[in-house]
């Protein structure tokens, strides 16, 4: 009798195959103090530079690591950059959320023929530790999406950027491990448009969804929509306001970022509390929750390997859900303008993003807006 052979079920093509969050790129009004900033208070390493001194006339840029976490901070040397009318317009912020992908003239492809604007077409970048490929496309606001190709790259970085081989004497590092999630603050009504981009032009989906019954407080709501891609190695949690009696921590950061951008940057830790400990005696200020919070914070989220005590003293928060719990803490806004701030997060099993604290924290930021009266 002839063997029958079972076809195997068809497999959506993921059209877009991210390796993960290649860099975070910021422009800022002074590099050098910033990297410092990032590098002492943060933990970041400085690995690499490029400016004059590597030829590049025009910009400054260093390159921070902390474990899989690359941040390029860069400035413009000249005021009539349009990297200067980025900084002020929006203060300093993200600029390009990097992704890294095997096939960058590909991803380019893909995307800007299901509808993504094209800011960069592929190119190839080249110095003596081998080439590089590029190509970006745009995304909210002012901010980008460049694909990078670097399977024939052996170099610290970039073709252009020089390593840094002196021992970074300010550095402490703190444990900080990978990018967990990037939000990004859209305008009214305009949550569902930024959605069906990931979905149609880069082949996202949804991961989590909540609404302004979710998210809100007495005075302030929001709604967020969560878009993964394929092996959820990248995720956007992207938010817009809800109607309120007062203005929302969304309608503030879009006031003050002059339009949509990045909102916060959560980075993953293996150790929450030995991780913010060592961020709060290096400066870093967090949000707090009132005390109460943690009075009964057993019963409610059920048993935890941290001691309380240690949680209550620090400000972090615990949620759990179906598969596990998770710890998370925010810092305030790292500018003067109150908009990018971070987020510290600690996954036990949790797949979530804290939605049993949402209204501790979202009222903690209204009385951050209060103070600034902003509110």
């Amino acid at each position: 009798m002839p063997q029958i052979l079972e076809h195997p079920a068809s497999v959506e093509l993921d059209f877009l195959p991210l390796n993960g969050t290649d860099h975070v790129e910021y422009y800022v009004g002074n590099a050098r103090q910033a990297a410092h900033y990032y590098r002492s208070a943060f933990g970041f390493r400085l690995a690499a530079y490029c400016g004059p001194e590597t030829g590049t006339r025009d910009r400054a840029s260093y390159v921070l690591v902390q474990d899989k976490i690359r941040l390029v901070l860069t400035t413009p040397l000249t005021p009539d950059h349009p990297i200067a009318d980025h900084i002020r317009l929006h203060g300093d912020g993200v600029r390009d959320i990097a992704l890294w992908v095997d096939d960058a003239e590909s991803a380019w492809s893909e995307t800007t023929l299901r509808g993504a604007r094209s800011v960069r077409e592929p190119q190839t970048l080249a110095d003596e530790d081998g080439e590089a490929r590029v190509a970006s496309i745009a995304i909210y606001g002012d901010t980008v999406h460049t694909f990078v190709e670097r399977r024939n790259y052996r170099g610290v970085f970039l073709p252009g950027f020089r390593k840094v081989d002196a021992e970074d004497l300010v550095s402490r590092p703190v444990g900080l491990k990978y990018i967990d999630h990037m939000v990004g603050n859209v305008g009214w009504g305009e949550m569902n448009r930024w959605v069906e981009f990931y979905r149609d032009a880069m082949g996202f989906r949804m991961f989590k969804h909540f609404d302004d019954k979710d998210i809100s407080t007495e005075y302030s709501a929001l709604m967020s929509k969560v878009m993964s891609n394929g092996n959820e190695r990248v995720k956007f949690p992207i938010n817009e306001p809800a109607e309120g009696k007062r203005k929302s921590q969304i309608e503030e950061y879009l006031q003050f970022y002059r339009g949509p951008g990045v909102q916060h940057i959560a980075m993953a830790t293996d150790d929450i509390i030995r991780t913010v400990g060592a961020m709060r005696r290096q400066g870093v200020d967090f949000l707090r929750v009132p005390n109460a919070y943690y009075d009964d914070l057993l019963s409610r989220i059920g048993p935890i390997d941290e001691p309380v005590e240690a949680l209550r003293e620090l400000g972090i928060l615990v949620d759990r859900d179906d598969e596990g719990y998770m710890l998370q803490i925010f810092t305030r806004p790292v500018e003067d303008r109150p908009t990018l701030f971070y987020e510290v997060i600690q996954r036990k099993g949790s797949r979530s993003f804290g939605k049993g604290n949402f209204k501790a924290l979202f009222e903690a930021i209204e009385r951050e807006q209060e103070l600034r009266g902003n509110l």
